[in-house]
């Protein structure tokens, strides 16, 4: 084979090479850019304090003053910052937030230990992971013992993308080691707390007031180690289809994560699980897709104080 034909050969593998690539296409989630943020200012009980807290909301620029519900109808974007008023003590807690990055803005999430304070001592203390994901929190929070009672876990979607795509930087704890904190009780346990990302498909019906889901499509990552500078444009690959007998497959990404407790509004709006009973054809289309970013890969209550994930420019690629 001469050296001119082995360029020419070259040089149309490279042409074909370009045209795939080409053929894909990038959309930015609402609102993904993380350039607009709605704040809001919550003042707690007299009981705790009396402090007035900020929180933020990934949604259209605007300013909320005083303690009022925020609805979520013009974001897709819920979020682990939340006003809760349980037996009607007004409290706020903040853990994802707008942070510079260059001349625009990304989005922090934290996991915090958040203290509780009632008439100056320290009573209560919760674990909390900054949290980003397509829904809604039902605002106030009633309920403290029933974490995920109050989020809507989950957006309309029919499409099915290749890969998620987005800009990140993590800072992770090296140690196996971990707090548990719920309400009155703290302990450190033995694990290693990760941030992480991902995305399941859902193709859901109701049947009886209840919730059911077919998994279409998934992707679950985890950021073991801390990476200090951005990592852009990075790419994560949506699997389609059940992924069970695949090598990569971890038992985290299989049906029914956080022991089945993400919940939906069924049809009378009354808030249910979402039961996911098997893996859909990889050629069905979904209804819902769940994308959450956060600083913990443990349930509610879990978490490694300290951890952070910085992300910003959420994209789909197609």
């Amino acid at each position: 084979m001469t050296i001119k034909r082995i360029f020419l050969l070259l040089g149309c593998a490279l042409c074909i090479a370009h045209c795939a690539l080409s053929q894909e296409r990038v959309e930015l989630v609402p609102y993904g850019d993380m350039e607009q943020w709605a704040v809001r200012y919550i003042k707690e009980s007299a009981l705790l304090g009396g402090k007035t807290k900020t929180l933020y909301v990934v949604a259209p620029t605007d300013t909320i003053k005083g303690n009022k519900a925020y609805t979520f109808e013009n974001t897709p974007w819920g979020i682990s910052n939340a006003w809760a008023a349980p037996a009607g003590i007004d409290k706020a807690a903040c853990t994802t937030q707008p942070e510079r990055r260059g001349d625009g803005w990304c989005a922090r999430c934290d996991t915090r230990l958040e203290n509780v304070r009632a008439l100056g001592i320290v009573d209560i203390r919760v674990a909390i992971a900054g949290t980003l994901f397509l829904g809604k929190v039902l605002e106030p929070v009633r309920d403290a013992g029933d974490p995920y009672g109050a989020i809507e876990m989950g957006v309309p979607f029919t499409k099915k993308p290749k890969a998620l795509m987005l800009d990140y930087k993590t800072k992770v704890n090296p140690e196996h080691k971990l707090i548990k904190a719920k309400i009155f009780s703290v302990q450190e346990i033995d694990g290693h707390d990760e941030p992480e990302v991902y995305v399941y498909l859902q193709k859901r019906w109701e049947k009886d007031g209840k919730i059911y889901a077919k998994r279409v499509g998934t992707m679950r990552y985890r950021f073991s180690k801390t990476t200090p500078n951005w990592q852009n444009d990075a790419r994560f690959e949506i699997h389609y289809g059940d992924i069970t007998k695949e090598s990569w497959f971890k038992p985290y990404m299989d049906l029914n994560p956080n022991d089945g407790a993400f919940k939906a509004a069924n049809s009378k709006g009354k808030m249910v699980k979402i039961e996911e009973v098997g893996w859909a054809d990889e050629n069905e289309a979904p209804t819902h897709v769940v994308l959450m970013l956060t600083a913990g890969c443990y349930p509610a209550w879990y978490g490694c104080p300290g951890n952070a994930l910085w992300v910003d420019n959420v994209r789909w690629v197609y």
